[in-house]
């Protein structure tokens, strides 16, 4: 059985900063916070006795950061290996603006359809079919690779996408949040016919 591990970043921001849509043009840091959260995601792995063979991470920063603290709050020693697949999406006019800005521009039932469908909003540069398809495609190959685990951390605009793995994301929407928290987790099993979804944004306590 492959076990498939994505996690979403930790925090960029802090408690005294303004948070803003932060894409794929933009290269944050992980705050404190987020620090946290990525230390905690390696106490999870190692108090459930999860050791991934392999670990990717996106070309951004704070999905680097995520994945490297992580594995060395496990005591793991993996290295970690960047794929622009996992890459935030792209903004366009919205990128780095605050989240008013945004609905001021797309309105409030756009950002709905967004965070319950992973319909995208005129004017951001997405192309959810490639998107899945790479998800797909990378979730066939490591089964395929006959690998028993993989990490992965990624952004939130791609994570959503990820029930699409199963074959059903209408399904799995239609009763679940697809929008994962910083920090969350979501572990993908393949019984050697389909993949299941065994957790969706758990989020591990702090220490």
């Amino acid at each position: 059985m492959t076990k498939l591990i994505i996690c979403r970043h930790g925090n960029t921001f802090g408690p005294e900063d303004t948070p803003t849509r932060v894409g794929a043009h933009t290269d944050l840091p992980l705050v404190e916070k987020g620090l946290e959260q990525a230390r905690a995601i390696g106490r999870w792995l190692k108090e459930n006795g999860i050791y991934p063979e392999a670990v990717y991470c996106s070309e951004l920063q704070r999905t680097r950061q995520t994945a490297e603290t992580a594995l060395a709050e496990a005591g793991y020693k993996e290295p970690v290996y960047a794929l622009k697949i996992f890459n935030e999406i792209d903004y366009g006019p919205d990128e780095n603006r605050t989240e008013k800005e945004v609905i001021e521009r797309i309105g409030e039932d756009a950002i709905k359809a967004w965070d319950q469908d992973a319909i995208v909003p005129d004017g951001w540069n997405v192309d959810p079919q490639t998107i899945i398809k790479n998800l797909v495609d990378f979730a066939d190959h490591i089964v395929k690779d006959e690998q028993e685990c993989v990490l992965v951390v990624t952004s939130n605009g791609i994570a959503r996408f990820i029930p699409h793995i199963t074959g059903d994301f209408d399904g799995f929407a239609a009763q679940h949040k697809i929008k994962i928290s910083t920090g969350g987790i979501c572990v993908l099993e393949h019984d050697g016919q389909t993949w299941l979804i065994r957790e969706w944004n758990l989020k591990p306590a702090p220490n």
